[in-house]
């Protein structure tokens, strides 16, 4: 798993600036604010799974074509396995999206 920017200290001009009670919230501090954090988490983590399920079916879009395709069974196999692959690679840390959209849901809620 990679060390966001924060826990290594540096910081990004792309992040928007979080405010102390946010910044708890990431850090699982406070209960409602934990809870919040936890649901924007889950909510960028399902976010980055929906991106790399596209990218997983472009990528296996031309495999399998030919006479020995395995037909429309392997189809919709292959629909349940990027899938899978997709929400195992967020889950493990994904590209990093995750953790930029929970930044920002978060600072959303804060600008409310």
């Amino acid at each position: 798993m990679t060390p966001s920017l924060a826990s290594t200290g540096l910081t990004s001009s792309l992040s928007p600036a979080l405010s102390p009670a946010a910044t708890a919230a990431l850090a699982g501090k406070t209960d409602a604010a934990g809870s919040r954090a936890a649901k924007a988490k889950a909510n960028g983590e399902d976010f980055e799974a929906m991106f790399l399920n596209s990218m997983f079916q472009q990528m296996f879009s031309g495999v399998g074509q030919g006479p020995f395709s395995g037909g429309q069974g392997a189809t919709v196999w292959r629909s349940f396995l990027t899938d899978e692959y997709s929400k195992s690679f967020a889950k493990a840390g994904g590209i990093g999206i995750a953790a930029q959209v929970t930044s920002e849901l978060l600072a959303h809620q804060e600008a409310r």
